[in-house]
């Protein structure tokens, strides 16, 4: 479901359609990548959704927050596989992620809103809130089974187990994102073990072979 309707105030009538939501989203990846971003509109959306433009606008303020919504829907198909250790389950991360990078929808969907957020508070923190902060779980789930296997230290402090937990996240998302985005290079299984190895041990295991 696009991530407004969680904090939704009810509304009277017909209740909203899963699959006509699902559809909507999909229409806008496919426009993104068949248009861009600046010639996409809500109409074009529609017209490939099988929907009245009206039905957008009941569900979303404008594009910004449509398109928004339909990169998040991508990522909240990541999940955190349990393979017995921190060191797997951070591979195995990496790797879906660089995965649902390589998919068209993905990868012109994420660099078009980014980039338009450069020119767009509002949108900033919607990219922040839809996207950024809910695949923090991730983090969270990962950081919290390592911490039960022994792995990571617990840490006490609310406060700074917080500021862990982002600077994990920006961590793993940035390198991912720049290596597939920007420097166009592959996330194969070998980049995701150096780059596991650099993140749990440090520097000083970027050598090894």
């Amino acid at each position: 479901m696009p991530s407004h309707s969680l904090t939704e105030p009810a509304r009277s009538g017909r209740p909203r359609s899963a699959a006509a939501d699902a559809a909507i989203l999909e229409a806008t990846r496919a426009s993104l990548v068949d248009l861009g971003w600046s010639k996409l509109t809500m109409g074009d959306v529609a017209s490939r959704a099988g929907v009245a433009k009206t039905t957008l606008y009941r569900r979303w303020a404008g594009k910004n927050e449509l398109v928004v919504d339909a990169v998040a829907v991508l990522f909240d198909e990541l999940e955190l596989p349990d393979l017995g250790s921190l060191t797997a389950d951070v591979q195995a991360v990496v790797l879906q992620f660089a995965a649902l990078l390589e998919r068209p929808e993905t990868r012109t969907a994420l660099m078009a809103v980014v980039a338009e957020s450069t020119r767009d508070e509002a949108l900033r923190d919607r990219i922040r809130n839809s996207i950024v902060a809910r695949q923090k779980r991730l983090v969270l789930q990962g950081r919290e089974r390592a911490q039960r296997r022994g792995e990571l230290p617990v840490e006490p402090d609310a406060e700074v187990a917080a500021r862990t937990a982002d600077l994990i996240f920006d961590v793993i998302a940035g390198a991912v994102v720049h290596r597939a985005l920007v420097s166009a290079e592959p996330v194969d299984a070998d980049w995701a073990r150096r780059f596991t190895l650099l993140l749990l041990k440090g520097l000083g295991s970027a050598a090894s072979p």
